[in-house]
């Protein structure tokens, strides 16, 4: 048996172990830091509504696939496959959105072809920017978040545009 195997155990004891010996009560401290989390949540939760009544409103009127029609010449011109266009739209503001595309993308095209490749690279080097902004500036109760997001999207933008370089360089 591996050690890996041990290591969540150990850790959970050790915590057990530090609080007994600093003489902590353990049970109010846990209880205590269970209901701080769920204010942090409560505190969360209309944000998170919004973000996904409006990934939902985006893509059931229409606009994503219009948008990803009137941007496909572009995309091909620059080496990025058309079936990917989706997933880079959808990327920055759902994780659970962008892994949906993704799956499509993958059992449309396949996993080994061009598109699949980019796909692939592009979520895993890209980031749900507007869900993580959200969350952590809502959470810290930072309100100008205005320059982070414009640092996270150009991120973001330079993974979409290299995913089809990096593919070709890699796997070619």
């Amino acid at each position: 048996m591996k050690i890996s195997s041990f290591l969540v155990p150990l850790i959970i004891l050790g915590v057990l172990g530090w609080g007994l010996w600093k003489k902590t009560d353990i049970f109010s401290a846990f209880c205590e830091g269970a209901a701080d989390s769920l204010k942090l949540a409560l505190g969360l939760l209309p944000t998170l509504c919004f973000l996904m009544l409006g990934i939902g409103m985006f893509r059931a009127s229409g606009a994503a696939e219009a948008l990803c029609a009137a941007l496909a010449p572009v995309c091909e011109k620059i080496g990025l496959p058309p079936e990917c266009l989706p997933l880079a739209l959808l990327r920055p503001v759902s994780g659970s959105g962008a892994l949906g595309v993704l799956g499509e993308i993958l059992e449309g095209s396949g996993p080994d072809s061009f598109a699949g490749r980019v796909a692939s690279v592009m979520m895993g080097s890209t980031e749900t920017t507007f869900y993580t902004v959200a969350v952590y500036f809502g959470a810290a109760k930072i309100k100008g978040s205005r320059r982070a997001v414009i640092a996270a999207l150009a991120g973001d933008l330079a993974a979409v545009l290299l995913s089809p370089l990096a593919v070709r360089l890699i796997i070619g």
